[in-house]
């Protein structure tokens, strides 16, 4: 066993997730003030192998806090850091943006908002605290610790006293370790080491889930609500508090050598996000009135400039992945673009089906909703055959080379049209490099070398409102190529 894990790293090396200090200027806004402020969506069914609350008991982040758990003030724990909850309450990184999820509900940006939708204190509505707050399912905890340790690990209630008991009665502690994590799972615990479990978690917040205050419609956009984007590679590790060393990989993966796989787990993810999409679609959230819920439309196909002119400006431009008459808005597709990508790479045998069943999406978009409807069904078979086919498999070093060559493929790239789309794929690319550094494919100095062209690409796509498609591509295929010249 490690003998101090605050002094034998075998984490993913910061620098290989762009030296991000913190994430560079170019996207720690965007990226905090999506960590802070997510609501989420409502959909039909659970995360696929998530492990539900039921009726566990809750007890607070308290119950993690003395100073032999996670509440050290220094990282020097012999198997894990034990600083983690100073971590989780950093002031001002998207590190600590789970426990201000609470305290931004009070601010003049909420209370705007609140005012807007007329729903009294956000700090006291459901539909805020729904994700804003551990206690949003009316559990018996701190409203006011915002999103705390049970919100992704899950109700300790069941597996606390076991998980804080020590090691070392028999001869093989390292076996002892990990069995007791198997245990523990069994009680409770949420096996967050598994990117399909992890990725339903954190979409509950980051993109949707059945539960009450979990869905940013249009409305609560047009109120002042911050757009919900997520890749949920990047986005976890902004939210590690811990390290991956020998204690991890014997305690998660039952091998010292073992480590999370970065790529896989962008993959999953990103087949995630777009399966709850499809699974929310379908249901009664779809529409809004006599309206679709505009939420899963692009944002960019209506909000441009209007001219009313002699001679005409068009403000958009065509999109080959979209097969949709002119003026009509189509949906979201930013993670259905990373999906063919890496379907590509990792699932050819699923990507021309994926292909074919998206386009059929698009045009039954342009018939009525029932076509719409049963279309999105179809395609979210495809989804959830390469989510499962993604985390059936490990990928390497090199794989995370294929598959910035897929994102930035002409085929892939010419369908960047739209922000929400470019912004994933930067993202995408950021992860994957860090994957290459964490696998020993590209040095840790290599990858800062071109964090500026990544930090571009980023800037490219931090205003919605100054996103220009060309420039975009131009910076990005700066950024790709530069990886391209690591290999």
């Amino acid at each position: 066993m490690t003998a101090h894990a605050g002094k034998e790293r075998g984490d993913r090396p910061r620098a290989a997730l762009g030296a991000r200090p913190p994430l560079r200027a170019a996207f720690a806004a965007l990226a905090a003030t999506l960590l802070a402020l997510a609501i989420a969506a409502l959909v039909f069914a659970p995360p696929a192998q998530s492990q539900g609350d039921g009726s566990a008991r809750y007890t607070g982040v308290a119950s993690c806090a003395g100073s032999t758990c996670h509440g050290r003030m220094e990282g020097d724990g012999t198997v894990v850091r034990q600083d983690e909850l100073m971590r989780w309450q950093e002031p001002s990184t998207p590190g600590g943006a789970h426990s201000r999820a609470w305290a931004v509900l009070n601010n003049n940006r909420s209370q705007f908002i609140a005012r807007n939708l007329g729903i009294g204190d956000p700090a006291k509505a459901q539909m805020c605290l729904g994700c804003h707050s551990t206690a949003g399912a009316s559990r018996a905890v701190l409203a006011e610790d915002g999103v705390g340790c049970e919100s992704c690990h899950g109700p300790a209630g069941g597996w606390l006293a076991s998980h804080y008991a020590g090691v070392g009665t028999n001869a093989d502690p390292d076996a002892e370790m990990r069995q007791k994590h198997l245990a523990n799972l069994s009680a409770g615990l949420k096996k967050l080491e598994d990117p399909v479990v992890r990725a339903g978690v954190c979409v509950d917040c980051h993109f949707g889930s059945a539960a009450d205050g979990q869905f940013v419609t249009h409305r609560i956009m047009a109120a002042g609500h911050p757009r919900i984007a997520f890749e949920l590679d990047l986005f976890s590790s902004l939210q590690a508090h811990h390290q991956e060393d020998a204690d991890y990989g014997w305690r998660k993966f039952g091998a010292p050598g073992r480590r999370t796989d970065h790529v896989q787990m962008w993959a999953v993810g990103q087949a995630a996000a777009i399966e709850r999409s499809l699974a929310l679609f379908q249901t009664r959230r779809g529409t809004e009135g006599i309206f679709p819920e505009f939420y899963f439309l692009d944002c960019h196909s209506c909000h441009r400039r209007i001219f009313d002119q002699a001679k005409p400006v068009r403000t958009g431009i065509d999109n080959p992945g979209r097969n949709l008459p002119e003026g009509m808005p189509p949906y979201n597709d930013e993670n259905l673009i990373m999906l063919a990508a890496a379907a590509r790479m990792a699932a050819p045998a699923l990507a021309d089906q994926l292909a074919a069943r998206t386009a059929a999406f698009h045009k039954a978009m342009a018939t009525d909703r029932a076509s719409a409807v049963q279309a999105a069904a179809a395609l979210a078979q495809t989804v959830a055959a390469l989510k499962r086919a993604f985390a059936s498999r490990s990928f390497s070093g090199a794989d995370a080379f294929q598959m910035v060559d897929a994102i930035a493929a002409k085929a892939t790239s010419e369908r960047y049209t739209d922000y929400a789309g470019s912004q994933q794929a930067v993202m995408g690319v950021d992860t994957l490099l860090g994957a290459m550094v964490s696998s020993g494919r590209v040095t840790v100095g290599a990858a800062a070398g071109i964090r500026g062209d990544i930090d571009r690409a980023y800037a490219a796509v931090k205003d919605p409102n100054a996103y220009r498609p060309a420039e975009f591509q131009a910076s990005f295929g700066s950024a790709v190529r530069a990886i391209g010249a690591l290999r």
